[in-house]
């Protein structure tokens, strides 16, 4: 579905314009148009194809989504890759992450996005208020596209942070050990789906600011620079959770250990008591004929009495122990 199509000249709209009264503006000097979709169809794809000679393999990879974050150069044009992700999308693995394909060139810039209703409105107006760096074309579309996409990561990141932060003081409530360990899974495989949207990115943005850039972004490199310096600070805080929640697991499933551990000290405790019992009883129950103990008229009473202090000898050992 088309939903902008606008051609600017040296940095100011111009007009809004149909697709098929591109071709009258390509060829002025100081114009590019820009053409936003959502949920292209093929035919609108193969239409713009037609209009701005867009390369047959980024189209292809446009019309099936679900792609690898990712920037390649085409003979004089750019085709970029990048996920779009919100603090509620993320728990939905990547089959729920949605993805914007743009398609650069010399004096056009077509943006399609897939799977995300939170459109770009905002970037176009941020564009159009700031003539003198919108005047620097294309290349200049593609930064504000990629800045927003990034800058949407950051709420996610936080979001993870500190659910991240809620399970770790829970790790050591008695009871919440398999619990935890569910939702640290969970927040795990989130955080894989943020790691496969950043760090693919961050490779492919590199390229725009550094070593031999390409001619469309050679007058926004620093704002690359900006872009690549969010992804890597979401990368590395995205390493660190990862690696709090291993330490996480662990001590979550150590704290397990321990507690089976007290289960078996209290059950062996208790079995010890029951044993000695068991024992005296066994031995004053064998019955034979020369039991001296069995003629006395205080055996039965000064067995019971017997029973009861050694198990209460036991019990106040193991007690402070902490076995019981």
């Amino acid at each position: 579905m088309l939903i902008n199509c606008v051609v600017y000249e040296d940095g100011s709209k111009l007009a809004d314009i149909q697709v098929s009264e591109i071709g009258e503006y390509l060829s002025r000097p100081g114009c590019f148009v820009w053409v936003a979709l959502h949920e292209a169809t093929a035919a609108e794809l193969a239409e713009l194809q037609r209009q701005f000679g867009l390369h047959p393999l980024a189209v292809e990879d446009a019309q099936h989504g679900h792609q690898r974050p990712k920037v390649e150069e085409y003979a004089d044009s750019l085709f970029a890759v990048m996920h779009l992700l919100e603090p509620g999308t993320a728990s939905m693995g990547e089959a729920g992450v949605g993805e914007v394909d743009v398609f650069v060139g010399r004096n056009y810039v077509v943006s399609v996005r897939s799977r995300s209703e939170h459109g770009f409105v905002e970037v176009r107006e941020r564009c159009e208020r700031e003539p003198e760096l919108l005047r620097q074309g294309p290349g200049f579309v593609l930064y504000a596209l990629m800045d927003a996409v990034v800058d949407r990561y950051f709420p996610v990141i936080d979001a993870l942070e500190v659910e991240l932060e809620t399970i770790e003081m829970r790790i050591f409530t008695k009871g919440a050990a398999r619990e935890s360990i569910q939702r640290l899974y969970e927040l795990k495989r989130r955080l894989t789906v943020l790691k496969h949207a950043v760090a693919p990115l961050l490779e492919g943005a590199a390229k725009l600011h550094g070593g031999r850039v390409p001619q469309l972004c050679a007058g926004s490199q620093e704002y690359f620079r900006d872009v690549v310096d969010h992804l890597g600070r979401i990368n590395a805080s995205v390493d660190a959770s990862r690696d709090t929640i291993g330490t996480a697991i662990s001590v979550n499933l150590s704290m397990v250990t321990i507690e089976d551990g007290e289960v078996t000290k209290r059950l062996a405790a208790w079995a010890a008591i029951f044993a000695v019992c068991t024992a005296f009883a066994g031995i004053w129950g064998m019955n034979f004929q020369h039991m001296p103990e069995l003629q006395w008229r205080f055996g039965y009473p000064a067995a019971l009495l017997l029973i009861a202090a050694t198990s209460g000898y036991l019990y106040h050992r193991f007690r402070r122990a902490g076995w019981v």
